[in-house]
């Protein structure tokens, strides 16, 4: 065969320039796997791109097969040109092509104003340069001279070509410079569009002599949890960081695709951001080792919180069986752009069930994994850890369940984590002290943020614990106004005073752990009974001695239809003061203070006197004692709850949000399940 050079041209149609040319792809490394995918179907075992940002030039050159001048006119030439029906089957390396349509090498001129090609093969080589401006031109020319628009290349000498076999392409006036940046980005996103690059696969590719390794992906160290289908050991020996991984059956239930691939999930959402542009938050298809699509996640209306933390790769080749004429399909699942996949095929549909069903597992097997996680980094704060061991078990439980699901919120700050850690053992107690941790456990999670954010100081949840006590107490209050008649007035205010020192002042608690104290105290009381008489025995129904917060309180109750006098009750509260002073000193407390409150059924002897009632309060203040009467006693301490109550709107209104967030659902979408 000769190697003299001989004229090649090019017809097309300008807008089949303009549509599958030019507008066809829309980045850089789109169109260079355009180029590798060609030398991986001419059997090249490695593909050297060299980018010279300093010159705006980008060349690829392969080993592979090369062509003939008759292969340049036929093949490269010829738009439209179907390899798989004059050369069915696989490769002589046994590979099967990635290319059917030809069309690949127009996406050449969507980067670059000139494209020149060298390559040889059998001895024979070829070399032309092809100038998008003139290509317009002649193709314009030709569409008005009412023929069709053909353009002939400028033929260069083949002396420059120095390799035994292969192809070599040179861009230069590159287009869109703008979208690279650095060699290390560029095999980033070229090592993400093939599945077959890597010296296992006998498919070397290199940029700028820096090889393109799987891991140059630049994901694979970020996942957390993976789904694999087939086997995938390779993927996940480079998966450094798993937590989980789970193997799932491969093939497709209705049989008509089986897949091969992983799906996962990553810690952070921050970790799917891309700084080159790549959207990471997808699920990736590939066919015969290329990227064929995408993204076909974004095919779901997925609402769950733990959709923006997926990332996958799955490789179905099923979606392209034809292999030439009389193979078992011949339908091609790609759109002419050979970046999507064709939504109607049957088979397409097929994986997209498959998909769904997929999700829905992993949905459910992330949130179980995020919410252990998510408590075992909680319960890692000593103080958080505190807290739930303080709990009940039943009660612990939750609380852990519930710290874990935090972990589905998208926060990676850990400053915001401790932040949301604080608002949820509040939101936490809020519920528990509302006796509704069922409604807690029901709140979405697209509702969980905006529910914790209530949650930001003690002050909410300060005002609904004192609420819940006030209800409480007004409980009681009333459940004492429905017992109290005159038959049983003692015994009822005896029964329930004592154990409640807030119905004779709303700050009065009983303070725990007093019972030796109370002890002798009453052997105080005893001592001071020996003295008193009879009569003044029997006017009393019972005196109590209780320590509150900062201060000890001695409580007698007389009669109701008792009269006493003043000089009868000072004498007993000096003695009982007298003794009380000796027994806080010999406890080294001589400057805790003693109150003493007398219950009282009817006025004082003295009141009958002009001016005796204001004498006799006087005289007893400066013995620390005070009067009540019975029946103010439940009056007054109603209306200071019930005051209380009147004002609580922030605690009501706290509530009403919170039921608001978790039943709202927008009137112009159907409620879904998450």
């Amino acid at each position: 065969m000769s190697n003299e050079v001989r004229p090649l041209y090019l017809a097309l149609d300008l807008n089949v320039l303009e549509h599958l040319g030019i507008n066809l792809y829309s980045n850089v490394p789109a169109v260079l796997s355009e180029i590798v995918a060609n030398a991986w179907d001419a059997d090249a075992s490695e593909v050297r791109v060299t980018w010279q940002k300093e010159v705006g030039t980008i060349t690829i050159q392969d080993d592979g097969m090369g062509m003939t001048p008759d292969d340049l006119q036929n093949r490269f030439l010829t738009v439209g040109y179907r390899r798989r029906d004059e050369q069915p089957g696989t490769t002589p390396k046994g590979r099967r092509p990635m290319g059917r349509k030809g069309i690949g090498k127009l996406s050449l001129f969507s980067i670059a104003k000139i494209v020149r090609i060298e390559t040889t093969k059998d001895s024979l080589k070829g070399a032309f340069r092809m100038n998008l401006d003139d290509i317009r031109k002649k193709i314009r020319e030709g569409g008005e001279n009412g023929k069709s628009g053909t353009y002939e290349p400028d033929m260069l000498s083949t002396d420059g070509i120095d390799f035994p076999k292969g192809t070599r392409i040179t861009l230069s006036e590159l287009q869109r410079r703008q979208t690279l940046r650095t060699t290390k980005a560029l095999k980033k996103r070229v090592a993400r569009r093939f599945s077959i690059i890597g010296e296992s696969h006998g498919f070397r590719v290199f940029v700028n002599d820096e090889e393109i390794v799987p891991s140059d992906r630049d994901y694979y160290d970020k996942i957390a949890y993976v789904w694999t289908y087939g086997n995938q050991k390779d993927v996940v020996a480079l998966c450094s960081n798993i937590q989980s991984i789970e193997s799932r059956p491969p093939e497709v239930g209705d049989g008509k695709i089986s897949v091969n691939g992983w799906l996962a999930t990553v810690d952070r959402v921050g970790f799917l951001e891309d700084t080159d542009g790549d959207n990471l938050n997808r699920i990736a298809i590939f066919v015969r080792g290329k990227l064929a699509q995408e993204d076909i996640l974004g095919d779901f209306s997925e609402r769950g919180v733990y959709a923006s933390y997926l990332i996958g790769e799955l490789r179905v080749d099923d979606l392209d069986e034809y292999d030439g004429p009389g193979t078992r399909r011949d339908q091609d699942a790609a759109t002419s752009s050979r970046q999507r996949i064709v939504e109607d095929d049957e088979r397409y549909q097929s994986l997209r069930t498959f998909i769904g069903k997929e999700l829905k597992h992993i949905q459910k097997r992330w949130a179980e994994l995020r919410d252990k996680k998510g408590s075992d980094d909680a319960l890692a704060i000593p103080a958080v850890k505190e807290w739930v061991d303080e709990l009940k078990p039943s009660t612990r439980k939750k609380a852990e369940k519930w710290l874990g699901k935090l972990n589905r919120l998208r926060i990676d700050k850990v400053d915001e984590q401790k932040q949301l850690i604080k608002h949820a053992v509040l939101a936490f107690e809020f519920y528990r002290i509302n006796e509704n941790l069922e409604r807690l456990e029901n709140i979405a999670d697209e509702n969980l943020q905006a529910t914790l954010t209530i949650f930001e100081d003690l002050d909410g949840l300060e005002s609904n614990l004192y609420g819940q006590i006030v209800q409480q107490r007004i409980k009681v209050i009333r459940t004492l106004q429905e017992k109290v008649d005159k038959n049983d007035l003692e015994k009822v205010i005896q029964k329930y005073l004592f154990d409640h020192l807030w119905l004779l002042d709303p700050s009065w608690e009983r303070t725990e752990g007093t019972e030796v104290m109370e002890r002798r105290v009453e052997g105080l009381f005893e001592e001071v009974d020996a003295e008193l008489t009879d009569e003044e025995r029997r006017g009393r129904i019972d005196i109590k001695y209780r320590k509150t917060a900062g201060q000890h309180v001695i409580i007698e109750l007389k009669r109701p239809e008792r009269v006493v006098s003043l000089p009868e009750i000072l004498g007993q509260i000096e003695k009982y003061k007298s003794g009380m002073l000796k027994l806080l000193a010999a406890q080294g407390a001589r400057n805790e203070s003693v109150e003493f409150v007398i219950l009282l059924g009817k006025n004082l002897v003295e009141w009958k006197n002009p001016g005796g009632r204001e004498r006799t309060i006087g005289a007893l203040e400066s013995f620390d004692a005070r009067i009540v009467f019975y029946d103010q006693l439940l009056t007054d301490a109603y209306r200071a709850y019930d005051d209380y109550m009147k004002r609580r709107r922030l605690v009501d209104r706290l509530a009403e949000v919170i039921r608001a967030i978790e039943d709202y659902a927008p009137a112009s979408e159907p409620e879904t399940a998450d």
